[in-house]
């Protein structure tokens, strides 16, 4: 290895003091050397002449000693240590320094761990490795803790690494053999100070080599440059091979587990071997025992390669390792897993949520319950579940995920080994719990100078376990109910006493509170009368307190009126009317009030007022009647009676009841002299008395209307409407007018006025009325209104057509046609007179043999008509009709004619 390559490897990276002197590049030393040169220019065992004076060598006296291996001998000191400091740093401290000779046996591809001494944190760590048969160092690894380097040269000793400064070497090679320096610099005291820890690593598996001396400086050089005591038989070796002797060691192989028998039952014996194929004697054996769940445990005292179970048990359960070593190696073996028979032990059954009872467990109820079995056994067991010898599951855990009343029962766990075919049981009994209903209830309960307090609450599994407590402190407790009494003295309002109850399926307790306090104010008396007056109840009132208070009802002479009762006292009498003006008193009684306050009541009749006894109203007016009650006691009853002593209700027509407190009032709408006009009562009655006021009602009529007179009625187009116009005759007032028709007698439809026309304003003089049928002919009348008072009628019109206004060539034509018509028609009229017996008399009678055919007033001839002479007036005076001469018109109507004689 040559100075400058050592000089300027990558430990020149750390810039320590020792390597300013190595990066001087001084000459190299031989590539194989096996002692020292004389001269001092040369390596001392791999390093340049001048870093010997850092190495302690002062002077040339003690380097050529050096190199000559003129020293002491291992058992007396050393020289001065080599401090790695630089020119010009202080000299270190003239003490040795501290070194470490340390022998280390490996196995071929095995891995082994080199400790690079004990002391304070090093600032630089450096590994070099020395081959046997060579004197020449070789860097191996170098670290400052931060940063870590390994030479690519180490890859021929194996994987190697480093580990805090420890040197580590995995899959030893043959070329591991050999001795290493560790150099570490450290700072102690203010200086820098150097230690040294030598190395001998041998690595076994076959025979050591044949040691061979070279010209006769080989224990020299070897003390020199490797100061080990493993390097040679020179000075200080102890108990290593001579030169030209052999020495061949077998490392013990893999060693394996075998059982006589895996699986035994409980109680069975098994004897285990530790079998080792091949290893130099002494072969020492060590057994370790690891459960299938835990850590190992070394069996202690067991060093032979075979040892008994006898009898075999659980704790035995588990793998087994043995390991063999003798002085070159150990190597442990594979586990082997002793599988033991056993169980099942009797079921241990568990409830979750925990609940203990005197008989077993329980469980509330609507909340979830697990029962879980454990059977010790192996093979694990198989479980069944049965309810009151009923299966209900199978498996290990039962869940009954709402839990009610119907689960209450005894479970019974039954556990089987199916390789040993046997069965342990365990019953438990479970009770569903549940709690009362609802919540407690507290009640007060007073009695003649003290109070009770009752706190119930019944039902539940158990019953719940109830407890009073009041300002003085706690009191009794029982379970479902309980009662606490004090003397009304010891009270005063506002106590507060409040009753828990307990249940174990309720977590958060059930209150009831009471709290003492009297009523307020004082008693309120009235009296009510039942239907149809029969009796009379007495009421009395005191409301709140509690507890409440106790009420009854004296009379005059202050005897009580039947029983007591509380917070309302209700006493019922025969109605009489000798009770008017009786006086009846309620008391009232509460432990927290004193004296007793009471309340008075006196019967009487009812008095009536009436606010005005005469009312006058116009016809269809409104009027209202008002009726006042002034005192009766009960309370009595209004109502009004009309004209003919009818009690007047609300469905009533023509009136309505309006009750406002102690008034009642009467209204009549639409008043009407004939059926409103009279006298009316207002009548009050109760239990003891009646009384009553008459009202004078007087409906007064509006004055008569003017006369109106029809002044022209005509025909509109197609005889589908009429124009009306009219006058009034005389003075009057009047608010409108009342158009009426009918169909007249003479024509088909004849009947009974009906209204045409109503909504006519007083300044109208005049209307159009339509839908009329030309096929009837209708009379009209008009009438004067003044509010509900008509007026006489006017007379009865029929209705004419307007004048014809044509051109005289139509007018002509006209009347010529009119003209033929009506010679038509009397040439009928004469063939009738004449020939009797073909036609019929008026009415529809036929002519008996001489007997005249004569017309009747008003007649109607129903025979064929040209259509233009329909509804026509033939202005006729006078014809001859069988002979006999007639006087009046002929109007033709419908398909006939109406013959009007004078």
């Amino acid at each position: 290895m040559r100075s400058g390559d050592l000089c300027s490897s990558p430990f020149s990276d750390f810039r320590q003091p020792l390597l300013q002197c190595l990066q001087a590049g001084h000459p190299e030393a031989p590539a194989e050397t096996v002692s020292c040169p004389p001269t001092p220019e040369k390596l001392l065992c791999g390093l340049p002449e001048p870093c010997l004076g850092h190495l302690g060598l002062q002077n040339q006296t003690e380097r050529l000693q050096a190199r000559q291996g003129v020293q002491e001998s291992p058992e007396q000191p050393r020289s001065p240590a080599m401090p790695l400091l630089s020119p010009g740093q202080p000299h270190p401290t003239p003490e040795a320094p501290a070194e470490e000779v340390v022998s280390v046996q490996g196995v071929r591809g095995g891995s082994v761990e080199l400790a690079c001494g004990s002391g304070p944190a090093p600032l630089l760590v450096l590994w070099s490795f020395t081959p046997l048969g060579s004197l020449v160092p070789r860097p191996v690894a170098v670290t400052d803790g931060a940063m870590s380097k390994v030479e690519a040269i180490a890859s021929a000793l194996g994987v190697v690494s480093l580990r805090n400064g420890s040197l580590v070497l995995g899959e030893l090679r043959e070329g591991a053999r050999g001795h290493f320096l560790c150099q570490v610099l450290h700072v102690a005291g203010g200086q820098l100070h150097t230690a040294y820890s030598h190395v001998t690593l041998a690595v076994l598996g076959e025979a050591w080599p044949r040691l061979q001396p070279v010209r006769g400086l080989l224990w020299m050089s070897l003390h020199v440059c490797c100061p080990f005591p493993v390097c040679g038989g020179g000075p200080g070796s102890k108990g290593r091979p001579t030169p030209g002797t052999e020495e061949s060691r077998v490392p013990v192989s893999k060693p394996q587990v075998r059982l006589s028998n895996p699986s035994p039952v409980e109680g069975a014996s098994v004897v285990a071997t530790c079998a080792v194929r091949e290893g130099t004697e002494p072969v020492t054996f060590a057994w370790q025992h690891q459960a299938s769940q835990g850590l190992g445990e070394a069996l202690v005292g067991v060093t032979e390669p075979l040892f008994r179970l006898d009898p075999v048990n659980r704790t035995h359960l588990g793998w087994y390792m043995c390991s063999a070593r003798n002085s070159v190696n150990r190597l442990s073996s594979d586990g082997a897993f002793l599988d033991v028979i056993y169980g099942p032990d009797k079921p241990v059954i568990t409830v979750e949520p925990l609940g203990l009872a005197e008989e077993g467990f329980w469980a509330s109820e609507r909340e979830e319950v697990t029962l879980s079995c454990l059977a010790a056994s192996n093979p694990p067991s198989h479980y069944v579940w049965l309810r009151d010898h009923t299966q209900v599951h199978t498996g290990p855990t039962y869940i009954i995920a709402r839990a009610g009343r119907v689960h209450t029962g005894l479970y019974t766990c039954l556990a089987h080994n199916s390789y040993l075919d046997s069965r342990t049981q365990t019953t438990v009994q479970l009770t569903i719990y549940y709690p009362p209903e609802g919540q407690p209830s507290c009640a007060v309960h007073p009695s003649p100078g003290a109070v009770t307090l009752l706190c119930a609450w019944p039902g539940g599994l158990p019953p719940a376990q109830l407890q009073w407590e009041g300002p003085q402190g706690p009191g009794p407790t029982a379970p479902s109910n309980v009662t606490w009494s004090h003397a009304a003295t010891q009270l005063s309002s506002g106590s507060i006493f409040t009753c828990t109850g307990q249940h174990p399926a309720l977590a958060p307790p059930a209150l009831c509170t009471v709290t003492l306090w009297e009523p307020l104010g004082r008693p309120t008396c009235w009296s009510t009368a039942t239907m149809g007056h029969q009796f009379i109840m007495l009421s009395c009132e005191w409301p709140g307190g509690k507890p409440p208070a106790t009420l009854s009802w004296l009379d005059e002479q202050q005897q009580p009126l039947g029983s007591s009762s509380s917070s309302m006292a209700v006493h019922l009498l025969q109605a009489q009317e000798d009770l008017a003006g009786r006086e009846f008193t309620c008391r009232g009684t509460h432990l927290l009030r004193t004296p007793d306050p009471h309340c008075h009541l006196q019967l009487e009749a009812p008095q009536l007022d009436v606010a005005e006894p005469r009312v006058s109203v116009l016809e269809g007016g409104e009027a209202w009647l008002e009726c006042s009650l002034r005192g009766g006691t009960p309370p009595a009853q209004l109502l009004w009676l009309g004209p003919q002593q009818q009690q007047v209700d609300h469905g009533t027509s023509g009136f309505m009841l309006h009750p406002e407190g102690a008034q009642l009032r009467l209204g009549i709408y639409d008043a009407d002299p004939a059926h409103h006009r009279g006298t009316y009562q207002c009548v009050a009655r109760n239990a003891v008395g009646n009384s009553s006021r008459s009202v004078l009602l007087e409906v007064l009529r509006y004055p008569a209307p003017p006369n109106v007179t029809i002044s022209r009625l005509t025909y509109g187009r197609h005889r589908r409407e009429v124009q009306l116009q009219w006058a009034i005759a005389g003075p009057g007032n009047l608010t409108g007018f009342l158009v009426q028709r009918k169909a007249s007698a003479l024509g088909p439809g004849a009947g009974a006025w009906e209204t045409a026309a109503s909504d006519i304003e007083p300044e109208s003089r005049g209307r159009r009325l339509g839908g009329l049928d030309p096929g009837v002919l209708y009379a009209f009348r008009i009438l004067a209104l003044n509010h509900h008072t008509a007026g006489h009628p006017s007379e009865v019109k029929i209705p004419v057509d307007p004048p014809f206004s044509a051109y005289p060539a139509v007018l002509g034509a006209a009347g010529t046609g009119m003209v033929v018509a009506t010679v038509a028609s009397l040439l009928v009229f004469q063939y009738a007179a004449r020939h009797p017996e073909t036609f019929p008399c008026g009415g529809g009678r036929r002519v008996h043999q001489g007997e005249k055919c004569g017309l009747l007033e008003d007649e109607v001839i129903s025979r064929a008509l040209p259509t233009e002479a329909r509804g026509q007036l033939l202005q006729l005076r006078s014809w001859s009709l069988g002979g006999i001469a007639q006087q009046g018109q002929i109007t033709a109507y419908g398909t006939g004619l109406v013959l009007s004689k004078e």
